[in-house]
């Protein structure tokens, strides 16, 4: 070997001194090195964020918290008790760093002990939302100072998935121990634990103190909802099933079914002023919430938002309602068919919030709103202020029955949740309706006066006694006024002047096969005798088709009656071609000329067929008007 340009050799003396100085350097300093292995943005985010729930693998911070205090992270995922107990002890780790890791090994611990569909892990899930309470409530820093920060994130998310599970368990244990269950909570005891239950003021049906089923919203996707609305926070996101889905009992007088599948929100809570009293602690109080009624709650003197999912239960409650089929036979008026309307609550009733009442059309269901009211539902300012209201009716029927069944239905309601009318809910109401359910929405905000006696008089010309037999036999199909409270409409696609499709091959052969009610056929026939005796026939009597004709004698008599001067309302038309005139437009269905409305205060032209209401133009448009609705409340939430 030559020295540097001199062509000398270096002794290999010298040469074995600067190999060994070299080597003592290298075991002086560990044989440390520290090199780079570039990451992407994508890995280096995974890395960060991965945990038990999200990966399968623990943290980094929980690998970094037990390297430390010397323990090989490796193992711990497989068997975490010895790697909980070295925890457990004192350590150099700071209290944060220390609860985070026991949290999200116990969540580790349970996840290994779970047995689906049993109370088997229970104490195990209330150990790993006990150490992520402390760590979120009772270490010195609170948690408005960690909003930012990733960790905190897991530890709520090891709290909520804990608290959920440790609900499902007690759950399950009250449906085999029926008997333990109490009004106002019940006492769990268990593997050492007293675990009380506590419904804070979730609304159950008259008799009912456990829900027919309990479901995690995390667990369900729809298919036909575009988005799922939730809300970030505190809580574990339920689903309480109140009653069977085919409970529906067509002899009930009440028109009012109120939700069967409510939002639930349950927190688990440890007593305890300091860190030590919550460790200490073997029990906790689980709590149920309604969201509707908490945007946020007290817990451990702080201030927290309250977890929400909006979408599930009403996704689940169209899911299992059956009305897609049902609503053939809603036309047809067999023996599967509704024969009264009915009026389905979204959430619980609420005094303070306005109703909005939504109307279907022909052949259709409540299913027929079902990303509009998701929509609604999404919306934060629209959510504190308006409550849902669906009318579900019979839609062969006659237009002047469903009318007068439909107003009788609503106001029946609202006598029996607000008798005295006194809560804003019954004030400002906006209505919604599509297609049949526009017609009819704009008789339920109209004035007969005397349009419908006076056509009798011109068409039959009764004599007095007879007239005064038809006033007082059938004065509610004949004179009505705008239904109290109502002050905003919105009519979508609506035939106000009926259709020619009313009238063509098709629809003649499925108005054929409609079947009244022989309680109906008995009124109208007995209409129509007293009218002109002699001359009454069943088969004259106008069904839902029929009264969507251009030709319809009661529907172009509706157009005479007049729009009450307290409701503002709005046109949303669809146009299925933007070819040619607006006046010769129409959606498929429904031209333009029957869905126009003079002195409407807006009138939005949609490109679209006749389902125009669940596109986003028109639930934007929708959205739009709710809010401008509120802007006139003086004053709203």
């Amino acid at each position: 070997m030559s020295a540097s340009g001199t062509g000398r050799r270096t002794p290999p003396a010298r040469l074995a001194r600067w190999i060994g100085l070299l080597l003592a350097a290298c075991l002086l300093a560990g044989c440390a090195g520290v090199r780079i292995r570039p990451v992407s943005t994508q890995e280096f985010i995974t890395q960060r964020r991965g945990d038990i729930l999200s990966s399968g693998a623990l943290s980094i911070a929980a690998r970094d918290a037990l390297s430390i205090i010397g323990q090989d992270p490796a193992p711990c995922r497989r068997d975490p008790a010895p790697c909980i107990e070295a925890l457990s002890s004192p350590s150099g780790l700071g209290t944060e760093q220390r609860l985070s890791a026991l949290a999200e090994l116990w969540l580790a611990q349970a996840l290994n002990e779970d047995v689906p569909d049993s109370t088997a892990g229970l104490d195990t899930y209330l150990r790993a939302a006990q150490y992520a309470y402390a760590y979120l409530f009772r270490t010195a820093r609170p948690p408005a100072l960690r909003t930012f920060e990733d960790r905190q994130t897991q530890v709520r998310d090891y709290y909520n998935y804990a608290t959920q599970q440790a609900s499902l368990k007690a759950y399950r244990h009250y449906l085999e121990h029926p008997t333990e269950v109490r009004r106002g909570g019940a006492m769990l005891r268990t593997a050492g634990w007293r675990l009380r239950i506590r419904n804070a003021d979730v609304r159950l049906p008259d008799g009912e103190r456990l829900p027919g089923e309990l479901i995690p919203a995390s667990t369900l996707t729809f298919r036909g909802l575009r988005s799922v609305y939730r809300r970030d926070g505190l809580g574990a996101e339920l689903v309480a099933v109140t009653r069977p889905t085919d409970d529906d009992d067509e002899d009930a007088a009440a028109p009012w079914i109120e939700p069967a599948f409510p939002a639930v929100t349950a927190v688990l809570s440890f007593p305890g002023d300091d860190l030590e009293t919550v460790l200490r602690a073997r029990e906790a109080t689980l709590t149920v919430y309604d969201p509707y009624k908490h945007d946020a709650i007290r817990l451990a003197g702080n201030a927290v938002p309250l977890a929400a999912n909006f979408t599930s239960g009403y996704g689940l409650w169209l899911a299992r309602s059956g009305f897609a089929a049902q609503a053939i036979h809603n036309v047809l008026g067999d023996t599967e068919s509704l024969r009264t309307p009915r009026i389905y609550l979204l959430q619980p009733y609420d005094p303070e919030r306005r109703i909005i009442l939504m109307l279907h059309g022909l052949a259709s269901s409540p299913e027929a709103w079902v990303n509009v009211a998701n929509e609604v539902l999404g919306d934060e300012d629209l959510r504190r202020n308006y409550q849902i209201w669906q009318v579900y009716y019979p839609t062969g029927q006659p237009l002047a029955y469903n009318n007068q069944a439909i107003r009788q239905a609503f106001q029946d309601t609202l006598a029996h949740f607000d008798p005295d009318r006194s809560a804003p809910a019954g004030r400002d109401i906006v209505l919604i309706g599509h297609s049949m359910g526009g017609v009819l929405g704009r008789l339920l905000v109209s004035s007969s006066g005397s349009v419908l006696y006076d056509a009798i008089q011109a068409h039959y010309r009764p004599g007095p006694d007879l007239q005064a037999r038809i006033v007082r036999d059938f004065g509610g199909l004949l004179h009505f006024t705008p239904v109290a409270g109502i002050s905003r409409a919105v009519f979508i696609a609506a035939p106000h002047r009926g259709t020619s499709y009313a009238d063509n091959n098709l629809a003649r052969l499925a108005s054929s096969l409609v079947r009244l009610p022989l309680t109906l056929l008995e009124q109208f026939g007995g209409l129509t005798r007293l009218a002109q005796p002699g001359k009454a026939d069943r088969a004259l009597v106008a069904n839902g088709i029929d009264n969507l004709s251009e030709k319809d004698h009661y529907l172009r008599l509706s157009n005479d009656m007049a729009i009450s001067p307290a409701v503002r309302y709005h046109s949303i038309i669809a146009r299925r071609s933007m070819d040619g005139p607006l006046e010769d437009s129409n959606d498929g269905l429904v031209p333009w000329r029957s869905a126009h409305l003079e002195g409407a205060e807006s009138e939005t032209i949609i490109p679209g067929s006749h389902s125009i209401q669940e596109t986003p133009p028109a639930i934007l448009e929708i959205r739009r008007i709710l809010h401008e609705h509120l802007r006139g409340l003086v004053p709203y939430r």
